[in-house]
């Protein structure tokens, strides 16, 4: 089993429309897909190789601005913040220049060592920061530390004897999703040619992942 990265963070927003107009056209990410029914959506945003999703429903309400991205608090919360990725400084500034021309305040370049970072908040008050990689890490786990945690000089990869070994696995014929309420969509953008299946998924039967 391999994680090969994130795919997608998932917010609640009140307004999806605001939220496209900002993840789309001021940030420039893709609106790449999305579903609608009985005053619910779940709309997605392409970045790179992952999404930032956001679900909107009657009820919904914008999220309090509790802190300002990385500071300590003693409230019982466990998000932060989410950090984008540019490819250079120039396009670092470039975003802060295009985010304060509309009228959204930021903060920084802040020089963390080895990124820098802007810090701004979108629409529904969730804290972002936009980083560039001022250096690339060459030996892992890199890490200046006054406490050094013991755990952390093991090394960078996975450590083994620290859980169980998997005694049972899931048969092939065991491996079916149950449907999901994204579920319409597949066959809807089948048939508009708006994507395609890829191997592993049994596009014939629909109706056995649905059980």
């Amino acid at each position: 089993m391999t994680l090969t990265g994130l795919n997608h963070l998932a917010f609640i927003t009140d307004d999806m429309t605001k939220t496209v107009r900002f993840y789309r056209d001021l940030l420039g990410m893709t609106l790449i897909s999305g579903i609608g029914h009985d005053g619910f959506r779940h709309y997605f945003f392409q970045m790179g190789t992952g999404q930032i999703a956001f679900f909107e429903y009657d009820i919904a309400q914008p999220m309090k601005r509790e802190k300002f991205h990385g500071t300590p608090t003693d409230k019982p919360v466990g998000f932060d913040h989410v950090a984008l990725t540019v490819d250079n400084k120039e396009d670092l500034f470039a975003l802060k220049d295009k985010l304060e021309a509309a009228g959204i305040q930021v903060t920084g370049a802040v020089d963390h060592g080895t990124i820098w970072s802007i810090y701004f908040f979108d629409p529904n008050n969730i804290p972002l920061e936009a980083s560039w990689d001022c250096m690339e890490i060459l030996k892992a786990p890199a890490i200046h530390d006054d406490d050094p945690l013991p755990v952390a000089a093991e090394g960078a990869g996975p450590q083994p004897g620290h859980w169980p070994d998997v005694k049972k696995r899931t048969p092939p014929e065991e491996m079916v999703a149950h449907a999901g309420n994204g579920f319409a969509m597949r066959e809807d953008f089948l048939r508009r040619g708006l994507a395609r299946s890829k191997p592993g998924l049994d596009v014939e039967k629909p109706s056995e992942a649905a059980e």
